[in-house]
């Protein structure tokens, strides 16, 4: 059972989630349809470019699935981490004045971006079944524990880039540099298969890319190459264990650095 107090942080976390979830879509035309509709639109265009004029996607099974899975998975990442990157400096006034946990802030924002991804998961799910792609039951069980590492890198990276973002404002113009190379740097758009084994060992050892093509092989096809198959033994190990420690470095950082926020924001 929770105590009083941890029910009132939860209240907190709850209610901040819901006012940021209506903020962002305040005074547009479409609302919360927004958070269907970039990540369909993106996917659209790659779509459209990557079968019509690079011919890459007609070698890949299923590979509208494919890469719209990948879409919202990555368009997740940047989500979450460009909104957690200011959650603290944002939120300056209310440190200011009210004491609680800082790490509630960066929590709140997850849930936010944790319910964008659940109504595009669910999108996924129905293009999913309209293209006669139906996942096996070990293939779903694999997913779910493919998202519990998600959970992993991405709060360890939004807690460290929110603490980092305090004294370093200028984080946002580097995290968007990083977030640009990463997008090229994950076979997001392309299939491991057309690239170098050499590059493509490179590639997954990033655990992002280890995620994606995980997710990939639990739920669409066993034809993508996951990070046992491209690293082997020896190395396989590096992309599913950074998660971990990019958690516990993001939750020593942030737990090192909250102590002076209400001075530094």
């Amino acid at each position: 059972m929770f105590n009083k107090e941890t029910k009132k942080y939860l209240g907190i976390v709850r209610q901040i989630a819901i006012t940021d979830f209506k903020l962002k879509y305040e005074g547009s035309v479409l609302g919360y349809l927004w958070s269907l509709v970039k990540p369909m639109m993106l996917f659209s265009i790659l779509y459209f470019v990557f079968t019509q004029f690079f011919k890459i996607g007609n070698a890949v099974p299923h590979y509208p699935v494919y890469l719209l899975l990948g879409i919202v998975m990555w368009t997740f990442f940047v989500e979450i981490t460009s909104m957690c990157l200011g959650s603290i400096v944002g939120k300056g006034q209310l440190i200011r004045k009210v004491y609680f946990p800082r790490a509630i802030l960066i929590f709140a924002n997850s849930m936010t971006a944790f319910l964008t991804f659940s109504l595009n998961l669910f999108v996924v799910v129905l293009f999913m079944l309209f293209m006669g792609v139906v996942p096996t039951f070990q293939g779903v069980l694999l997913f779910l524990l493919v998202l519990v590492e998600f959970s992993f890198l991405v709060l360890g990276l939004a807690l460290f880039l929110s603490s980092l973002f305090v004294k370093f404002r200028d984080l946002t113009h580097i995290w968007e540099v990083v977030l640009q190379f990463m997008f090229y740097a994950t076979p997001m758009i392309y299939p491991l298969s057309i690239v170098p084994l050499k590059i493509a060992k490179i590639l997954m050892l990033s655990p992002l890319a280890q995620i994606i093509q995980d997710a990939r092989f639990a739920l669409i096809t066993p034809q993508a190459q996951t990070a046992w198959q491209v690293l082997g033994i020896k190395y396989f190990w590096i992309p599913y264990t950074l998660p971990f420690v990019a958690f516990i470095v993001g939750v020593f950082v942030f737990q090192k650095t909250a102590d002076k926020f209400a001075e530094e924001v």
